[in-house]
């Protein structure tokens, strides 16, 4: 089976979909067959894959509401050997048109049904809000939460209140929704705060964070404006080593065996 998960945060700017990109690509990269789905209005995993939204003429919007199956819609990139399905402008006024539809929590889950095994990983990149397009995305992520966290203060302030959210979402619609793991973001080693932080989410969440921190990268900044993932833009820049550093230790987290040992980069400098 394919293993889904989706990757969330409510607050805005913390890696999310910058994970969600690279962790496919670096997959992709080891053979695996992965898709992103873009459930975020604002299409920036489209964008960040080079494709602009504004000339998608058939998206996750049409396969949330049933107008077009999943498989329809997807596009894959041979170069990358990575597949989307896109976000477009309609996804933007989704929200209010699922409200009326039966079951308008499972509307992902359903439609991801028919692709289910088609892939051997599907990451689902969430919108930075805790609503109904998230809220499928939870419910479609058998396989669990990833979750992105900020090294600074306010990011640890907002996971406290997105682990509670989850945890009723859990109690009132999804008993086996589980958080696959919390990947420390934007970690700049030459600050105390940094520091802290990384320190104090390994404390109050034991067992929960990947060993692999995410470096502040200009060059995983940079990526994003040229239509590719770090793993193509600057391979052996900080950043792309972390990025596979953590896609190795997602994967044999989850039982596949990979060539190359896990690496720690938190404490190389960018080149």
């Amino acid at each position: 089976m394919t293993k889904i998960y989706a990757l969330v945060n409510q607050k805005g700017g913390v890696g999310k979909t910058t994970t969600a990109i690279n962790i496919a690509a670096y997959m992709a990269e080891m053979g695996q067959k992965a898709l992103i789905i873009d459930l975020d209005p604002q299409a920036n995993a489209t964008s960040c894959l080079g494709v602009n939204h504004i000339t998608i003429n058939s998206g996750t919007y049409d396969a949330l509401i049933g107008r077009i199956p999943a498989s329809e819609i997807i596009l894959h990139n041979p170069k990358l050997k990575l597949s989307l399905l896109p976000s477009s402008t309609a996804l933007a006024g989704a929200q209010v048109e699922m409200v009326g539809l039966p079951d308008r929590e499972r509307l992902l889950r359903q439609a991801l049904n028919p692709i289910n095994g088609l892939y051997d990983y599907i990451l689902i990149d969430c919108p930075p809000s805790l609503g109904l397009l998230t809220l499928n995305g939870l419910l479609a992520a058998y396989h669990g939460v990833l979750i992105p966290v900020q090294c600074e203060y306010l990011a640890l302030e907002g996971l406290t209140q997105l682990i509670h959210t989850l945890r009723r979402v859990q109690s009132n619609l999804v008993p086996d929704l589980s958080i696959r793991g919390l990947i420390l973001t934007m970690f700049d080693r030459r600050t105390n705060l940094a520091r802290d932080v990384a320190a104090e989410v390994r404390r109050h969440f034991p067992g929960m964070v990947f060993r692999t921190v995410i470096p502040r990268s200009v060059r995983i900044a940079e990526a994003p404006s040229h239509g590719i993932p770090i793993s193509r833009y600057s391979p052996s820049s900080s950043g792309a080593i972390a990025y596979r550093s953590l896609a190795e230790e997602l994967l044999q987290g989850d039982g596949i065996p990979n060539q190359e040992p896990i690496t720690s980069v938190e404490e190389r400098d960018e080149p």
